[in-house]
This record gives structure tokens, sequence and C-alpha cells, in this order.
């Protein structure tokens, strides 16, 4: 069977421009004129594949055996890999100091230390201005190595402030490293649970983060350690569900970007996802306003020419832009203007299937299930919501019981009967043996199990009654998720006044306006 996903050789050729492919061939065929060199053929024929299929393959390069493939494949991408190397990227800091650390160890295998300390020094200077750590780290490492082994001379009391100068970069790091673990833990825990649960999942987070946050965090003032600080507020704000905090170090995340500009074009990705976590904030805390605000402004961005010739950049920002036009639909009520983003959506998915991470298609096919169901389209809802349920992984647990959740309330709205008694019993299981039952879930549960036993011409009394007793439970942090991720009330509301969800958020919109 094909295999699109797994093969890396296959996705690296994928994902070349017309003029990287161009630069391959040139890098390839450089030291000899046959044309027939197996790896150009192998290339040519794995770029005109759609999907992976070994079979096929060697039957489209018939030179190539099947013993040799594996090599013939690896000798492929290491060369890919050097042919990319060749293309100068002036903008990847990276690359650049990377290649002045190359220089620097030719020149001291050449016995020429003094020049290797320059350009030491070179690198050094180009690290602290683009706050790269770990390179400053390397180069003082070397430097120290040079001045231990040669008296070069270079400068006096060398050995104090090299020393002094090592220390200051190990402290740094140190925190950076602390920093960051706590920051990618925390969104670990994220991505497989989602927001907490219940005061178990809050106690237990906090007791985390107290005893994971350096006693000295508060007082960092580098650039990595306060993106890395504000990280981990953010991801533990966002998981309690306290939205005010989330938005807040948001938006601090954002705020070091703008204070260093110039490190947007070094860490684009760091700040895409502090935008994204901004715009989403603004999203949590109903600020329509801003929000808009926000999406023309990041939109703006996502035009550089920078971004644009970044790959990875490219597909987080539009990735992040989708969700925030779809957000912001949401909030205005605009379900059915909204499903005009879902073909473009799709041809994203398709077209970046090879990048994209299932939590994210996930996520997206989520909001798209939201638009439908919004808009009155239940039986599109349920097929984009059958496509996460039918997900296997543990991967935001949360995420499937809502799915489930909506998916089982779609039906209601359909009159699927039939299917509703093993629906409920299904998706109650689901959700208890998760530990991701709240008080409005059991409530709901318990209106749709009543609901089979009561007339429709009963029915308006008994929405109005769950109404009732779901409105007690907002502004609870521990109760929000079901108001986060289904407008459980305007649902309510809908049914009372027999019309669409979106009638009742647009109204809402156009009371709060």
């Amino acid at each position: 069977m094909p295999n699109r996903s797994t093969d890396a050789l296959f996705q690296l050729v994928k994902s070349l421009e017309k003029s990287e492919k161009r630069n391959f061939k040139l890098y390839a065929k450089r030291n000899t004129a046959s044309e027939d060199l197996k790896v150009v053929q192998l290339f040519d024929a794995l770029d005109k594949m759609n999907d992976y299929d070994e079979k096929v393959l060697l039957k489209k390069s018939k030179s190539i055996k099947k013993q040799q493939l594996s090599n013939i494949k690896a000798n492929l991408y290491k060369q890919i890999l050097s042919s990319l190397r060749l293309i100068r990227d002036e903008a990847n800091i990276d690359i650049q100091l990377h290649e002045q650390m190359d220089h620097a160890r030719i020149l001291y295998n050449k016995g020429l230390y003094l020049q290797s300390l320059k350009m030491l020094e070179r690198l050094k200077e180009s690290a602290k201005i683009h706050q790269q750590l770990t390179f400053l780290q390397q180069a003082l490492f070397f430097e120290k190595k040079i001045e231990s082994l040669y008296i070069t001379r270079s400068i006096q009391n060398k050995a104090d402030l090299l020393t002094t100068e090592s220390n200051t970069v190990t402290s740094q790091l140190v925190m950076v490293n602390q920093l960051s673990n706590l920051a990618l833990q925390l969104y670990g825990w994220y991505i497989k649970n989602g927001h907490a649960r219940n005061e178990n999942d809050i106690k237990e987070l906090r007791e985390f983060f107290e005893n994971n946050l350096p006693l000295t965090a508060l007082q960092a003032k580098g650039f990595y350690q306060r993106i890395y600080l504000y990280q981990c507020y953010v991801w533990y704000a966002f998981i309690r569900q306290n939205f005010l905090q989330y938005y807040r170090y948001s938006q601090k995340w954002v705020d070091v970007f703008n204070e260093h500009p110039a490190l947007i074009k070094v860490e684009t990705a760091s700040y895409i996802k502090g935008m994204h976590n901004l715009m989403n904030a603004y999203f949590s805390l109903l600020n329509t306003e801003k929000l808009a605000q926000s999406i023309k402004r990041f939109e703006q961005f996502t035009k550089q020419k920078h971004l644009q010739e970044n790959e990875n950049s490219r597909i987080l920002a539009y990735q992040y832009l989708f969700t925030a036009k779809i957000n912001l639909y949401f909030l205005q009520g605009n379900f059915t203007k909204g499903l005009r983003l879902v073909p473009f959506l799709e041809q994203m998915l398709k077209e970046y299937d090879l990048y994209l991470d299932t939590h994210r298609v996930l996520v997206f096919y989520y909001k798209i299930a939201c638009l439908y169901f919004g808009s009155g389209n239940n039986e599109k809802a349920i097929d984009y919501l059958n496509r996460i349920i039918n997900q296997k992984g543990d991967l935001r647990t949360d995420l499937q019981c809502y799915s489930r959740l909506l998916h089982l309330i779609a039906h209601y709205e359909i009159g699927n009967f039939e299917l509703l008694e093993y629906l409920i019993k299904s998706v109650y299981r689901y959700m208890s043996k998760m530990e991701n039952l709240s008080r409005v879930e059991e409530e709901m549960f318990a209106f749709l199990r009543k609901s089979f036993h009561v007339g429709a011409h009963a029915l308006k009394p008994e929405f109005e009654k769950l109404l009732v007793k779901l409105k007690k439970y907002e502004g609870n942090p521990l109760e929000s998720r079901a108001f986060v991720y289904l407008d459980v009330i305007s649902w309510l509301e809908s049914k009372i006044n027999n019309v669409n969800v979106q009638d009742v958020i647009k109204e809402k919109y156009l009371k709060t306006r």
C-alpha cells in the first residue's frame, strides 16, 4: 500500500521548491558528465510520484535493484541536504554561526590560532546580538581550548575574562533549560489531557508548576529566559482556564519580541505561536474588537518576504490565521459566513498533509464541525466529528469527549432517536472513563435521557429548566470547559426560541456592540 507519511526521503523531495530541485540537479551532476546517475534517476522518480510506493518506484527506476535501493536512498537524502546547505540563507542566523564555527575550526587545524581566535570573536559578537547562547558557549569552549594549549598572547588577563564570560553564559543556559523544560512539560500535559478536569488536576498542576519553576525565574532578563518564562505561565493559566492571566502572559510573550524586533526573523515560529495565543486569549475573553484588530495585524505579518520564503513558518502562520478567523466568526455568530473558509481549509489540510500534526488537524475538524452545527447543518457536522471520533491515539482526550458530546447533540437535532439511546450510554461511559464528566455534562445527560419520555409539546419547558440549571455554573472554572467547547447556553436558547444557534450568538454580539 502507498505510504505518504512514513518515508522520510519522499517527504523531503516533496518539500522542495523548484529552485531547490534545480540546485540539487546541478549539485548532483557537478563531478560527472553522465546523465544517468542513479541518485538523480531515483530523485526524478520520487518527484513524479503522488504517493510513495516502493514497487512502483523500482518499476520506474529499472537500473536500480531492490538490494541497492536502501543505500541509494540514504545517499540521495544526504546529497539533497548538502545541496540545500549550499544555498546561502542570509536570514538564518543558525546557519551563519555554524559557518563561522566551521571556519574557525579550519583555521585552527591549519595552525593559524590567532586567526581562529579572531573568527571566534566575530562569532561571539554576532551570537550576543542575536541572543544565541548555545553558539556563544561553543565559541567560549573552543576559545578556552586554544588558549590552554597554545601561548597566543592574544590579550592580558584572558583566562579571567574567559572564565567570567563562560560562567555567565552557563548560568543563563541553565535557566533557559529549566524554563524550556517546564514549558514543554506543561504543553505536553495539555496536548494529552486538555484543560484541567477537576480539583485534583488543578492541585497536581499547581504543585508541579511551583516545584519546577526556578526560584530566580521572575528575575529573568535575557530574551530566551523571558520567552520561556512567559510560555510557562501561558500554559499554566490556559490549562486552568484562567483566561485573564492567559491573556496577560500571552501579551508579555509578544511584547518581548516587540522589544527585540530583529529577533522576530530569528525566532519566527515562537513569535507566531505567541501571536496565536494572544488571539486565542481575546477569543476566550470574548473580546471581538481586539481579536479582529490582531487578525488584521497578523495577516499583514504573514505577507512578509522572510516568512513566505520559509515553509515551516508559512504553514504555521496559515494554521493560526485560519483558526483566529474561525474564532472571530464564532464570536460574531457568522457561522454560515465562516463556512466559506472550509474549502480553503480542506485545500490547506491536503496540500500540507506532510507537515501538519494530528493534533492541529483534529482541532480544525472540530471547528469546522462547530461551524456546520451552528449554521444548522447537522449532517455535515456529524461527518467532521466522525473524523475525530475515528482517530486512534490518546491526543486531546477532552477534544475526543466533546466531539462525542456534540456528535450526540447533532443526532438529537436530526431526530435519530433509534440511535440516541445507544449513543447516550456510549458517550456517558467514555466521558466517565476519561474522568471528563462535569456537573454541566451530568445535567445534559440527565436531560437527554428524560427527553425520550417527554412529548414534543412539553420539551420547551424542559429546555427552560435545563437553561436555569446550567446558568448557575457559568463563571466556574471547572465547569467552563463545556461552555468553551460547546456553547450549551446558546444552544438551549436556540431550542427555546426555535432558531439556529448562530442567530442567538449573533443577537448577543449585536447587543454588546
